[in-house]
């Protein structure tokens, strides 16, 4: 099974993007923490486009174990000092409406992999 993985520690932006990609037909996947992401992979849930709140600096590297080559859509803050992760699809800056990470999590679909 492939989804869209949402991972954010804000309930609020896994919930509603989530539920807005549910609402146009395309499976998604809502996670607090990249080690839980990781466990459904491990489990055989294939990632198609991730959503990530921006990580905490120590955790670089796990973004792109997890990731594995799936673009990667990061929602960050204008002030916030953590890296962004290399190989970044789309940069989304705080705030952010549901509808414009929707719009690039379907950008990101049409395209062929």
């Amino acid at each position: 099974m492939a989804a869209v993985f949402i991972i954010a520690r804000d309930w609020r932006l896994r919930a509603l993007v989530r539920a807005e990609l549910r609402e146009r037909g395309i499976e998604a996947l809502a996670f607090d923490s990249l080690e839980d992401a990781g466990a459904a992979i491990a489990r055989g849930i294939v990632p198609r486009v991730i959503v990530l709140e921006t990580p905490e600096p120590a955790q670089a590297a796990a973004v792109s174990a997890v990731a594995g080559g799936v673009p990667v859509i990061v929602v960050a803050s204008r002030t916030e000092a953590a890296p962004i992760p290399a190989g970044v699809a789309r940069l989304l800056h705080r705030p952010v409406r549901v509808a414009d990470v929707v719009s690039a999590v379907e950008d990101l679909l049409r395209q062929p992999r």
